[in-house]
């Protein structure tokens, strides 16, 4: 069995647990209330799935658009409320971090682990930003929590403890369908471990399961009535069409970026850690239920970045257990210099994020203007657009060929749009629709008699006339993001919308 450590004695550490996760969320929270940066696409996005709630979506689970209406429903509509929760989520994250590591290896342990993960980079942004990875990581953290007190409890107590893994497992899956990595870790976990399968009674398996199942029905039933369009939309993002397979450059720059995301440091300690058990061929029983809920996830999406290509966060659902278990093994190899230089360095980290997302122009300076170019200009876009469009009488919709856009100024025009102004909506390049914007409010016929076209960049403009009768007044327009990047809308009067068919192979236009 796990060896487990009391909790007595350590209120010195939960203090300190507490004050680091509070000093952390005021930072974070004054930096939410300051900052000049917009809503990215995606934030909007969830912003808009917020006003009309439902148990699924077309991209995600509904848990972040849940989210968002109850932040907003207290605050307002204003960026820092849209991204409230990301805020709080993660502060509960730490503090589960504590919990779980003091509950495995003792209260100090526990509060480096809370350390290492509330000031980890990856962290930071997540904690900021309004999307799927705070409460997915929130949940699974309490999943991980209720699982590795199941392992030492029995009888009803253990009954209850697996409806909370259920359940709170449900929680997560309805955050980010990445919470299946908590399946395959218990899947291995069950393999390795006599003692873990020992303790999965046949009351407790059925007690997880009727819980998991009550929760994620819903989101299971709202998939079926529609198409499973976001499971449809989970595997397209992993599919390998289009992308040159076995790509050893593109396996490397996800390996790179996880020393950014996790820590150089927590990142050295961990590779080193899984090569020292691996050479000893021993590991103890805590180690062991970490490194399965840790591992699965690096290891499964760098083999699919060699295989096709992966983002920087899709392994984040380790981030929590890894956390964790790197700062045992420090504490274990009395390295403590080692972690007092990964809390600084991370510390380090931290405070230049919030003091950049404060002030941006520290960021321009420091050469990283182009990651923050998708957070600015979407206000004075929106406007531009709008502004044309309000000279432009007789108009029956306004049309854009951008998801990012549509969304930007669903957010951005939400004081313009309505109230009789022309309806917003979304041309399609192919057949089909290929995202939410193109399924709920397609350009149609019936709404194309006059529309003001925006096309995005430039892209695909002529393609977008050629589905009028006539096109006229072409302006293009320009947003200065920062010094060196602006964007840049392509407008004109689109009379008689007709579609050109779409090419059966391609699902693109055919040629006028």
């Amino acid at each position: 069995m796990p060896q487990s450590h009391s909790p007595q004695g350590s209120d010195g550490e939960l203090r300190a647990a507490l004050l680091l996760v509070a000093a952390l969320t005021v930072a974070r929270l004054i930096a939410l209330f300051g900052t000049p940066l917009e809503l990215y696409p995606d934030e909007a996005q969830y912003w808009l799935w917020s006003r009309t709630l439902d148990f699924g979506y077309y991209s995600k689970p509904p848990m972040i658009a849940w989210a968002i209406w109850a932040t907003t429903a207290i605050g307002g509509d204003a960026e820092a409320w849209v991204r409230l929760s990301a805020c709080l989520f993660q502060a509960g994250a730490t503090l589960v971090v504590f919990l779980i590591g003091r509950r495995l290896y003792g209260p100090q342990t526990g509060l480096a682990a809370a350390a290492l993960y509330g000031l980890m980079p990856g962290i930071q942004l997540s904690a900021l930003v309004a999307a799927t990875d705070a409460p997915l990581l929130f949940f699974l953290g309490v999943t991980i929590l209720a699982y590795v007190n199941l392992l030492e409890a029995d009888g009803r107590r253990r009954v209850l403890l697996a409806a909370g893994v259920g359940a709170a497992l449900g929680l997560a899956f309805l955050s980010k369908y990445a919470a299946v990595y908590f399946v395959v870790g218990l899947a291995v976990h069950l393999a390795l471990s006599r003692p873990a399968r020992a303790a999965w009674t046949l009351p407790a398996a059925a007690a997880a399961l009727a819980a998991f199942a009550a929760v994620l029905a819903p989101n299971l039933a709202w998939n079926a009535t529609h198409g499973f369009a976001t499971f449809q939309h989970t595997a397209a993002n992993a599919a390998w069409s289009g992308v040159q397979l076995f790509n050893v450059t593109e396996m490397g720059a996800f390996v790179g970026s996880q020393f950014g995301v996790f820590g150089p440091i927590p990142l050295a300690v961990l590779l080193i850690g899984v090569v020292l058990a691996a050479r000893r061929r021993q590991l103890s029983a805590n180690d062991l239920t970490l490194l399965c809920f840790s591992l699965p996830p690096l290891l499964i999406v760098t083999g699919q970045a060699f295989i096709s290509r992966a983002n920087a966060n899709w392994s984040g659902a380790g981030y929590l257990a890894g956390a964790i278990l790197v700062a045992a093994w420090l504490m274990r190899w009395r390295a403590r210099r080692w972690l007092i230089a990964a809390v600084a360095i991370q510390g380090a980290v931290a405070a230049f994020f919030l003091a950049a997302v404060m002030s941006p122009a520290l960021a321009d300076k420091a050469g990283l203007a182009n990651g923050l170019k998708r957070a600015r200009g979407w206000s004075q876009t929106t406007e531009l657009i709008l502004d044309r469009a309000a000279r432009e009488p007789g108009l029956t919709a306004i049309a854009v060929n951008n998801r990012f856009l549509f969304y930007a100024m669903s957010y951005y025009g939400r004081d313009r749009l309505g109230f009789g102004a022309p309806p917003l909506a979304s041309w399609l390049l192919m057949e089909g629709p290929r995202n939410q914007a193109e399924t709920t409010a397609p350009l149609t016929a019936a709404i194309g008699r006059r529309v003001l076209m925006v096309s995005y960049e430039g892209w695909r403009r002529a393609e977008m006339q050629a589905d009028f009768a006539a096109s006229r007044d072409l302006e293009i327009a320009s947003v200065w993001l920062d010094r060196r990047h602006k964007r840049k809308v392509e407008m004109f009067v689109g009379e008689g919308f007709a579609p050109r068919p779409r090419d059966a192979a391609t699902g693109l236009p055919t040629p006028p």
